[in-house]
């Protein structure tokens, strides 16, 4: 029996799902929907067979429920705005989807905005259960695999006194080549908005907050040497470190917890300095009597530009890493994940299309294949280990392991 799977948005980490459920020698056949018209060349591609395209507006919510209702599992590949309204639109069909964006809004700071939100979220699990559906979002790279490896070191440990997370999307050596050291590997505006976040932390056992102001400000990153990065990165807060501990169980337990993001040297510079001087603002400024966002400006301005574009002979690196400390048996133990991928040249995808397109692919088929033995809004802590990393170790996508014997911390 054919199986019915809606990829809406065919930016690079849409093509790099297409291609994984097509490659597959399961019944599978996918309807891909993009405003692009260029859809149509990108699914001939492939058997008639296997992908059909549709040319759709994804603010056409009508237009989108009509495809959703003919599908067995969404993949939903399009910008970040639009992960809340599509899996709401799911639940409302009654079927299941995935997704590598968060729901919320990372960098909102209105109480009101963020209540409607958690009701909306809240709303889409009640309807998911009842209809007896998955929604799954945040399944890519990070966030997604990062919260897998959490999941499954915090098993290795009795008591966790310290986690740190770490995700990074780097240029390969022969592609640093411009004054800023990066390339974007996924949404610029996305990168910017990342920026300017606040980060949530847990230290000492407490909540803290670090203001989207200062995290690039002297003293909050630090280094991390891995020979497989070739560079050494500057690691500062990025995320909300307090919403995974009450996820993961360890609110009230672990001591030190953080998110980190890592960069190439220099970065944390230019960007406290640009941070400060307003140019990452939200807020409209009037150039010639035209209203202009700043941080949309520079993400459009950094992103016309073939410097900050990967080319076709330019490598990428992606890396992540979980980092937990505490006691199995009454002594100390440190376990580290570590996950270093590069780009394909065969295929020709980047290594943020390989794992964040990839793991999409993976999680639409484990919840066509009824592998996830649960319905409602979950997350990637709640999907094991076995059931992602060894089908995406296949694409070369790798996991090392270090254990190391501690002091205990306290």
């Amino acid at each position: 029996m054919t199986r019915r799977v809606l990829l809406l948005g065919c930016g690079a980490q849409g093509k790099a799902a297409l291609h994984d459920l097509v490659s597959g020698d399961d019944a599978t056949h996918v309807v891909l929907g993009d405003s692009d018209r260029g859809v149509d060349a990108i699914a001939r591609r492939y058997p008639v067979t296997r992908v059909t395209a549709k040319v759709i507006d994804a603010t056409d919510e009508s237009a989108i429920a009509a495809l959703m209702r003919e599908a067995d599992v969404v993949v939903e590949a399009l910008p970040g705005t639009f992960a809340l309204p599509m899996a709401r639109l799911a639940a409302r069909c009654g079927v299941s989807l995935v997704s590598s964006m968060y729901l919320r809004d990372p960098q909102e700071q209105d109480a009101r905005k963020i209540a409607a939100t958690e009701q909306a979220i809240g709303d889409i699990d009640r309807a998911a259960r009842e209809k007896g559906i998955v929604i799954l979002p945040e399944f890519g790279l990070d966030p997604g695999l990062d919260l897998i490896l959490g999941a499954r070191a915090l098993t290795e440990l009795d008591e966790v006194e310290e986690f740190r997370a770490y995700g990074a999307g780097i240029p390969g050596p022969n592609a640093r080549d411009n004054a800023l050291g990066y390339k974007f590997s996924w949404s610029p505006i996305g990168v910017m908005r990342s920026y300017r976040r606040p980060a949530r932390i847990i230290t000492g056992g407490e909540p803290a907050e670090i203001d989207a102001a200062a995290l690039f400000e002297p003293g909050r990153h630090h280094i991390v040497e891995l020979p497989a990065i070739g560079a050494p990165l500057e690691c500062y807060p990025n995320g909300d470190a307090v919403h995974y501990a009450e996820l993961f169980g360890v609110r009230g337990k672990v001591r030190e917890m953080v998110r980190y993001t890592g960069r190439l040297s220099g970065h944390s510079a230019f960007w406290n300095v640009m941070v400060k001087s307003g140019f990452l603002d939200c807020t409209p400024v009037a150039v010639n009597g035209v209203e202009v966002s700043p941080i949309e400006f520079i993400a459009a301005l950094l992103a016309s530009q073939a410097q900050f574009q990967y080319g076709d002979a330019d490598e990428d690196l992606t890396w992540i890493r979980v980092d937990v400390r505490g006691k199995r048996g009454g002594k100390g133990v440190r376990v580290v994940y570590d996950l270093v991928d590069r780009r394909d040249f065969t295929t020709g995808f980047t290594s943020m299309q390989r794992t964040v397109g990839f793991t999409l692919a993976r999680g639409a088929r484990l919840i066509l294949d009824g592998a996830l033995g649960r319905t409602g809004l979950l997350t990637p802590i709640e999907v094991p280990y076995e059931l992602v990393f060894p089908a995406l170790e296949r694409h070369g996508i790798r996991v090392e392991r270090q254990e190391l014997a501690l002091p205990p911390l306290r």
